[in-house]
Formats: structure tokens, sequence, C-alpha cells
């Protein structure tokens, strides 16, 4: 198989050795006289670990080439492959001029080969970017079969081709069974799963995975600053929390869902606020953590208030499933501005019972809701009868059954991700998908 590869910047010449080391051939196309035949002599345009031999090697066995002639490229490979430049422009959005131009540039010259083509864009797009090309591509060019994928890399500079090499997955963007093919079929050698999905999804994939690396950094180093301030050596204190894999680095909370709750968590983020503040360290992104939470809960507000409901039942009360503690539940939050607008609330919560709440959690929910008796119900058929819009808040087993008994019948507001598919019922909205 053989390949075109538009863009020979950082990750264009890479992909490109590391293809052509791997048995394809490929040709790779640039803008840049001097970019072009520094590549022919085996001569790399960036530093990169590694890249000068692989390049050499290719070149010498004739498996990599690099031309300015779109026709020649595109005439002599099945796929071409984007990677291309998207910069960013003075307000902060996304240069897309190259990618458009380019896109476009090889579907012309496909039809005018007559040849059916595939194009695979490497090059970091917004969701939507994708199926817009697509639609204009097959608009204008109808004659020819253009097979379209979008395949997000997660290179980095240093690392790149060993990142390319010991890959977590390889995301296929795409709807086109014969793009998702040859894109298989491209990264056969590289041992990691294919996992294939809609091209939005796999956009947002790379800007999902750049914020939270770019979080974490932020984040390491405000814990530095507040060691720095106590005298702590924050790197032993990063290395401890990292070797955490079950909760610290991994999966755990890593899902769109309703705010976090809970006696731990906003007590804590209170306090490392208020330290900060009164010890005039400057942590920004710990200090919005309170007000992101808090957004969280104004959405789902508004998200009931939306439907413009008489009567709402509410499952879930407590902060997560598997407890009865509701001191500062995102759930109660969410009651308390419900009842201040008026609406008729029925809550079922069955680890929630008030004869049994004890403590601070007695006194919590008496200070937010003090007539919670009057609200929760014992069982779902009253709370499903009541309700005009039901709203669940976490994801307690039982209240699945429930929901299934209410397919067609309820509206239902999802803010924990209880129900994968929501096609199956009527009115259904998720708070985040």
């Amino acid at each position: 198989m053989t390949i075109s590869v538009f863009g020979l910047g950082y990750v264009g010449i890479v992909s490109s050795a590391c293809f052509a080391r791997d048995g394809l051939k490929v040709i790779g196309v640039d803008v840049s006289e001097e970019k072009v035949a520094n590549i022919n002599k085996g001569i790399p345009p960036i530093i990169e670990s590694g890249l000068t031999e692989l390049l050499k090697s290719g070149v010498e066995s004739g498996r990599i080439s690099a031309t300015m002639d779109i026709s020649d490229a595109v005439k002599n490979s099945d796929i071409s492959l984007i990677s291309v430049g998207t910069p960013s422009r003075e307000d902060g959005a996304l240069d897309l001029s190259y990618v458009n131009k380019v896109c476009h540039d090889i579907a012309k010259t496909a039809n005018v080969l007559k040849k059916d083509h595939c194009i695979i864009i490497r090059s970091t797009i917004f969701p939507g970017t994708t199926e817009r090309l697509t639609s204009e591509i097959k608009e204008k060019f109808k004659d020819i079969s253009l097979h379209i994928a979008f395949n997000p890399e997660f290179l980095r500079e240093g690392t790149a081709i060993r990142d390319f090499d010991d890959a977590a997955y390889t995301v296929i963007g795409s709807t086109d069974e014969v793009a998702i093919k040859y894109t298989k079929k491209l990264y056969a050698t590289i041992d990691a799963p294919d996992i294939v999905m809609k091209p939005s999804e796999a956009e947002l994939i790379k800007y999902a995975a750049n914020s939270w690396h770019a979080t974490k950094i932020a984040f390491a180093n405000e814990i530095g600053r507040i060691g720095k301030f106590l005298d702590i050596d924050s790197r032993r204190v990063m290395e401890v929390l990292v070797s955490d894999k079950k909760l610290n680095t991994s999966k755990a909370y890593m899902r769109p869902g309703f705010a976090y709750g809970g006696s731990c968590l906003p007590k804590d983020v209170r306090a490392i606020d208020y330290y900060s503040k009164v010890n005039n360290i400057d942590l920004p992104l710990m200090s919005s953590l309170a007000k992101s939470n808090q957004s969280q809960i104004d959405l789902a507000t508004s998200l009931v208030l939306k439907s413009n409901p008489k009567k709402v039942g509410i499952l879930g009360l407590a902060f997560k499933s598997g407890t009865d503690d509701l001191r500062e539940s995102p759930a109660v939050d969410l009651a308390e501005k419900l009842l201040s607008k008026g609406i008729d609330l029925k809550i079922l919560d069955p680890a929630v019972q008030e004869s049994k709440l004890i403590g601070s959690n007695l006194g919590y929910i008496n200070s937010k809701i003090p007539h919670l008796s009057n609200l929760i119900v014992n069982d779902s058929k009253t709370l499903v009868e009541h309700s005009d819009l039901i709203v669940v808040t976490h994801g307690a087993a039982e209240f699945r059954e429930i929901l299934n008994h209410v397919k067609g019948k309820v509206a239902i507001l999802d803010l924990s991700g209880i129900i994968k598919d929501g096609v199956e019922y009527s009115k259904y909205e998720g708070i985040a998908w």
C-alpha cells in the first residue's frame, strides 16, 4: 500500500518515517521546496530522537520520497494522510484554511484523475470539521468515491517515535466502512486496539486529551506552590499521589455527570482555596473547582426549568449511590432550587430515611429542606404517578429498574449517565450527552 502524506511538519515527517519502516511506501507532499529537497536527501526538517536514522533508511530503500506535485502524489497513492498545520488565530480560534484547502485539492485532483481515493485527516481540528468537509467534498465531486476518516495523533515531541509504536489505541472517526478498513490497514503493525467512533467524537478526544494533560501540569504546579510555601518537597507528594492507581491515576471520577458533593471534597476544596488566598499563593485552577462544580448544579436546574414541569420526581437525594450522606449533596441543592421556583417535588432514595438521619447529616438537611418528610416517598409507583419529569441524580441499581418501567410515559433528565442509550426513551435528555 502506498500513502501520500500532506504536510511534512512534526506529525507528517514522523508518521512518514514510521510507516515506511513498517513496510509502506510513502510520498510526502509539502509546499516548501527546501523541505522537500532535504527530505529526499534523508535530512529531516526537525530534531527528534531516532528520526534521522529512520528517514535515511526510508529514502535509501526507496520507500520515502517527497514532492510538491499534488497530482503525482494522489495518482500514485491509495490513501492521502493530511497532517498540515491548524494554527491559532488571534482570537484563539483555529485557522482551518490549510486543512480546507488540501482536502479540496486532493478531492479535485482525484476527480480529474477519475480515481476513487481515501482521505485520512490527522491534523487537529475542532469537532464537526470532518463531517463538514465530507459533506462539501461529496456534494462537489459526485462522480468518484471519496472515503474520509479522522485519525487523531497523540505524539509528543521528543518521544514521538516511541509514542507512535506504543500507542494506547488507534482512534478512527468515520462512518464510512471503506475509510475505516483503510485506516485499520494503515496501522496493522501497531499493537493497539482500534476504536471506531463518530468523527466529531474522535475530534473531541484530541482536545479532551490535551486539555487533561494541561490540567495535570497546572495541578502539579499548584501543589508545588503550596509545597514551596510550606517548605515541603512537592515532588515527593506527587510521587505518592500518582502511585495510587485505583483512584488518583485511574478511570475513577473520569466520566461526565452530576456535580461532586459529600463531606470531603467540598470542604477540602474550600480549605485549600482559603489557605492559598490568606497566604497569597496563586492557585487559579484549584480556586475554580467550586465554581465549576456549582455551574453543573446550575445547568441541571436550568435543564429542569426549561421543560416547564409542574411536578418533578427526583431519584436520588444523597450525594452518590450506596450512602445516605446528604451533606453538600448536589441533589439537595437542586431540590432546594426547584422548591424555590414553586415546583411540586417528590423524592425517592431508598438509602435515605429521615427517621434514621442523625448528627451533622440531619442538621444539614434540616437547614436546607426542613420539611423533607413531606417530599420523601417510599415507592416508585407514587413517584412516577406524581411526576411530569423524573430527574436521576445518581446511578443506584434500583433506579435502572424503575426507569425501565417508564419508557415512553414520563420525561427523564439523566444527570448520572445511568441510561446508556436514550433512544428507547421518549423525552429523554442527559446533562452532558
